[in-house]
């Protein structure tokens, strides 16, 4: 019978899961590997595995108790503080997973609010659009909307007047923002949302999860959200801490847009003014972005210097 919490190196090469925990649950223990050693800010995603001969011990505590309680187990260490966890057997996307978390974080990731049921100021029913290739789509259930799929040239959810797109909003993961904002994707995103009468980006998460990232330095990733913001002021990025409250500012955000543009357009000028606004041009990309896309698809360049014009159009018509 296992007694004590372990937690030792994970000896595999190149994993994500630096670390590996002993759960003294049977007659060997549950053997998990993590990415951390203990979920201080954030769930902490577990993967089955298998414990070492010879295993590097970075810590081992006494446990007070440890019990498996329906799909959760949960685990009680003998010592002053951060002594009190759970581990949670869930199923995602068809297959299982694991998060070890405490009472502090799971808070965090889900926080203790009740989304209002009230309709959107002057409307009855909000009818939203929903682009062809939104996968796993709002359905907007707890609000008084209506969604009609339809190909949108930018945005992922928007609503009309007059026939015209007034309204978009791109909805982003947060892996999905970063991976748009460092590959030269976010500028042309941007910029068609740019084009816009009304238009923002609202993220399924908090800002704060930017420097908790540790395949990409926060710091890149800040500066990048930074950055578009200071080019496209008129493109808001909303950090919404979790996928329902984005759902209700994205449609609190569509029905006051189109109450705004439907007030500002009168006899419809003003509209049309609006609609014909010139879109913003997108910025040039990073030489150092544009360097390492070439490598990557076998492109010779020199690590210094201009570019040439040839590999620029390149790199420009594949992220367009």
């Amino acid at each position: 019978m296992v007694d004590d919490f372990l937690i030792a190196r994970n000896p595999e090469e190149g994993t994500s899961l630096p670390y590996l925990v002993r759960i003294p649950l049977g007659s060997d223990g549950i053997v998990l590997k993590v990415r951390e050693t203990w979920p201080r800010t954030s769930k902490v995603y577990c993967h089955r595995a298998e414990w070492p001969d010879e295993p590097e011990i970075v810590e081992q505590v006494p446990t007070r108790s440890c019990t498996k309680r329906g799909a959760a187990i949960d685990l009680v260490l003998d010592r002053g503080r951060e002594n009190r966890s759970q581990f949670v057997l869930t199923v995602a996307r068809g297959r299982q997973m694991i998060f070890w978390q405490t009472a502090r974080v799971s808070k965090q990731a889900r926080p203790n609010v009740q989304v209002p049921t009230a309709r959107a100021q002057g409307l009855r029913e909000l009818e939203i659009l929903v682009d062809v290739h939104e996968r796993y789509a709002w359905k907007f259930s707890a609000q008084q909307a209506t969604t009609v799929k339809r190909p949108l040239a930018a945005g992922d959810y928007a609503v009309e007047l007059d026939g015209q797109v007034v309204a978009a909003v791109e909805r982003k993961s947060l892996p999905d923002l970063v991976s748009t904002l460092t590959s030269g994707k976010g500028n042309y995103l941007l910029a068609a949302l740019a084009g816009l009468p009304r238009a923002a980006v609202v993220v399924e998460d908090r800002y704060s999860k930017v420097f908790d990232l540790d395949r990409v330095r926060p710091a890149v990733v800040a500066d990048a959200i930074a950055e578009a913001a200071a080019r496209f002021p008129q493109v808001p990025i909303i950090f919404a801490e979790t996928r329902a409250l984005a759902q209700e500012w994205t449609y609190r955000f569509l029905a006051a847009s189109l109450r705004e543009t439907g007030l500002t357009a009168g006899t419809g000028e003003r509209l049309a003014d609006l609609l014909g606004a010139p879109a913003a041009q997108p910025l040039p990309p990073k030489p150092a972005a544009v360097r390492a896309w070439a490598r990557e698809h076998g492109l010779a360049v020199s690590d210094k210097g201009r570019l040439r014009p040839e590999i620029v159009e390149a790199y420009l018509a594949a992220h367009r």
